[in-house]
């Protein structure tokens, strides 16, 4: 049978909170009466053990899957691995530190049964909390690169592009799979953009948030802001060029994923 949704958590460093998560996504769904799958998708080899560690509640959770990839992709690929593999009507992915609580999907699910395509969490907007706050810097950092996102690929309708709490149709999944390309912290707002592009309706939530401190964001490196900035320009790029509504995308995949 088709299970009615799919959760889909991107685990990299979380040895330390996955077991928290799976389990605050267990007890959630267990009170539910639809089918569903818990997809975990590792992203390489951990120092925090993370894979094994999940493959361990696998034992004792029920539909639990773990995916493991050979290398360190990034969140974007790992995100497009599941919005791919899962089976779901509705797929809905999630951080694995739990900073968006498993109990949005209350209000999230009603509005993708309503006809939404995408429904996304937002921090910013009016009945949003911020329970724990990032760092100083890491805020500043924020509110910087959310501007610059939001001129670049006009998405002004859009406070917060990076809250990774987001949900789709099953319809929107597989589209936004194929089409997206990039593999680390930028895919959030590709995958925004993207959706635009081919008319998706798209519903913004408030939603609970609180900080990680173990975030693995950072200012250099694979998985940081200079990163996503590189990204931004070539998301703008493949726009200006109409890749995402050609068969180039599928050149680009390839590219990427080897």
């Amino acid at each position: 049978m088709t299970p009615y949704l799919s959760v889909i958590v991107i685990a990299f460093q979380e040895g330390e909170l996955i077991g928290r998560t799976l389990l605050e996504i267990d007890h959630y769904l267990r009170q539910k009466d639809y089918l569903y799958e818990i997809i975990i998708v590792v992203d390489g080899k951990s120092s925090k053990n993370t894979g094994e560690i999940a493959k361990n509640y696998a034992q004792r959770i029920n539909n639990l899957k773990v995916i493991e990839n050979d290398g360190n992709n990034g969140k974007g690929y790992g995100v497009r691995r599941g919005l791919l593999e899962s089976k779901g009507k509705f797929r809905v992915f999630l951080d694995a530190d739990g900073s968006t609580s498993i109990g949005h999907l209350d209000k999230f699910l009603p509005e993708l049964e309503n006809g939404s395509d995408v429904v996304i969490g937002s921090r910013y907007l009016k009945d949003s909390f911020i329970q724990v706050h990032q760092p100083k810097y890491r805020e500043f950092l924020g509110i910087v690169s959310n501007f610059i996102i939001r001129l670049v690929l006009g998405l002004w309708d859009y406070p917060d592009t990076q809250c990774g709490f987001k949900a789709f149709s099953e319809k929107a999944a597989k589209e936004i799979g194929e089409k997206t390309v990039v593999n680390r912290f930028g895919f959030d707002f590709e995958l925004i953009a993207v959706a635009k592009i081919l008319n998706l309706k798209i519903k913004q939530l408030p939603v609970r948030w609180l900080n990680e401190s173990n975030s693995a964001v950072k200012l250099i490196g694979p998985n940081s802001f200079l990163q996503a900035l590189g990204d931004l320009m070539k998301t703008r790029w493949r726009i200006f060029r109409g890749h995402y509504n050609s068969e180039q995308i599928k050149k680009i995949q390839k590219n990427k994923n080897k």
